[in-house]
């Protein structure tokens, strides 16, 4: 347990290096990481998965561009030169601010990890706003587990749809429904469009692939919100692809048959789908509550936390909080916010060791946001320039390229792009059984099924897993 006179802050430690604990893999958490590597500090990376992932390119994933490995690379890798990193596997459960430490459990097996700095990055999940119970058959897009599952569904539908005889039937599952039309959605219903109209369209003998339907649904009035103009011309083009975009349609219920949606004139309607797709909404993750509630700082309904100008929570310093977990001057949940954060942060912990004044405010520096729409069509805009077609299609690859971790993973991203978008194949288009029904398998036999994987000695009772979260 960490006393109180091993605080850092003064500069001064009682003999031994300052303890620097990391909540999560991704962006904020990686980049903190590898911004203290010469720092006098032993860093712990903490996260419930082992790997950093990627997570814009999972739509890639999912429609069978690109392998798992590719945008998740092993967390250990990327920091294996790092002499003061530790990295270990465990999904935080508990943060105690006054006892300073943070508690990880994995399999039944619980960690306890004392800090001196705490830097919380454990990003957030997918949010089905209040209707948990659409993830059954709406699947997320915020996992590897996520994107496999999806791959199993989407090309499970059509080998179905080949044995079917029934026209209802095989128009049921050739009938795919996205949720949401951000850039996620437009992105994986664009890809979806180009599955059926021109990778699979001749694989197939007994049904037309090119008959598919792929539908964008979304509440909002228009595609890609905060794209302001540009959404209008991503919505002719997906129009363009083949895709049925319509807005203003809320989704009211979700089931193994298909999906029910109330239009703006109050009327209900059922669409029959075999695939739905969940890319509506993101919830924070349960550790910004838990952090809110000891701090005294305020949540707000989509679970983020409101920090301090400098990243901070009211009374404690020593712990920042990055990415998408935040609640401040309304910065979206991008991957450079998480950068750009977990450098600040990274910076202000090496400060206070050193005995130097912290920056006092976090600055935000916008470099654009980007979405594709289909092979060769994007929009994009940096600063004041907009851009759409096939330069800003250009200018996404280079970027997300830039953004993949290892020479390796992007010398084969390249070359599954190139396979992809210029020829018809797909590199990575097995799935399983496994794929599609683990997660529910896995959900149905709940925590008894750690305790009996552990592979170690046995607990007398069932851990509870206290974070809250969900299935997706």
């Amino acid at each position: 347990m960490t006393t109180s006179g091993d605080t850092v802050g003064s500069g001064q430690t009682t003999g031994r290096r300052p303890r620097v604990v990391i909540v999560g893999s991704g962006f904020g958490a990686l980049f903190a990481a590898q911004r203290l590597r010469k720092a006098p500090v032993d860093i712990t990376v903490v996260a419930k998965t082992t790997h950093h992932l990627f997570q814009p390119l999972l739509y890639q994933v999912a429609t069978g561009i690109l392998s798992p490995g590719e945008i998740a690379p092993a967390t250990r890798e990327i920091l294996r030169r790092q002499e003061n990193t530790r990295v270990v596997l465990g999904e935080v459960t508990d943060i105690d601010l006054a006892a300073r430490t943070v508690t990880s459990t994995v399999l039944g097996r619980t960690t306890v990890h004392p800090y001196d700095e705490l830097i919380v990055a454990a990003g957030a999940g997918q949010s089905y706003f209040g209707n948990d119970h659409f993830a059954e058959f709406a699947p997320g897009m915020k996992s590897i587990d996520d994107a496999l599952e999806l791959r199993g569904r989407i090309f499970g539908a059509f080998e179905l749809a080949e044995l079917a005889t029934d026209p209802a039937e095989i128009d049921r599952l050739l009938t795919f429904v996205v949720v949401g039309a951000g850039p996620t959605g437009v992105e994986m219903a664009g890809q979806i469009a180009e599955l059926a109209h021109r990778t699979l369209r001749r694989d197939f003998t007994r049904i037309d692939t090119t008959s598919a339907r792929v539908i964008l649904l979304d509440a909002a009035s228009q595609v890609l919100p905060p794209f302001g103009s540009l959404g209008k011309k991503a919505h002719k083009k997906l129009n363009e692809i083949g895709i049925d975009v319509q807005l203003g349609a809320m989704v009211t219920d979700v089931d193994v048959d298909g999906i029910v949606v109330k239009d703006g004139d109050g009327q209900e309607r059922r669409i029959h789908a075999a695939t739905k797709i969940w890319a509506a909404g993101v919830q924070a993750s349960p550790l910004g509550k838990l952090l809110g509630e000891q701090s005294g700082a305020e949540v707000d309904r989509a679970g983020r936390i409101a920090v301090r100008q400098d990243l901070t929570l009211p009374g404690h310093p020593e712990v920042h909080v990055v990415g998408d977990m935040i609640s401040l001057d309304k910065l979206p949940g991008v991957a450079q916010v998480a950068i750009q954060g977990g450098r600040f942060a990274a910076d202000a912990i090496m400060a206070r060791i050193e005995g130097r004044p912290t920056a006092p405010e976090f600055h935000y520096h916008d470099k654009g946001s980007m979405a594709t729409i289909s092979r060769f069509s994007a929009v994009a805009t940096i600063g004041k320039l907009r851009m759409s077609g096939f330069l800003a299609w250009m200018m996404w690859l280079v970027v997300h390229l830039a953004y993949i971790v290892g020479f390796r993973s992007r010398i084969t991203t390249v070359l599954h792009w190139t396979v992809s978008f210029l020829g018809r194949g797909r590199s990575e288009r097995v799935a399983t059984q496994q794929q599609v029904y683990g997660r529910l398998a896995l959900e149905e036999l709940g925590p008894n099924f750690e305790v009996s994987k552990t592979g170690g000695t046995s607990a007398d009772s069932v851990p509870v897993d206290v974070s809250g979260r969900q299935s997706a």
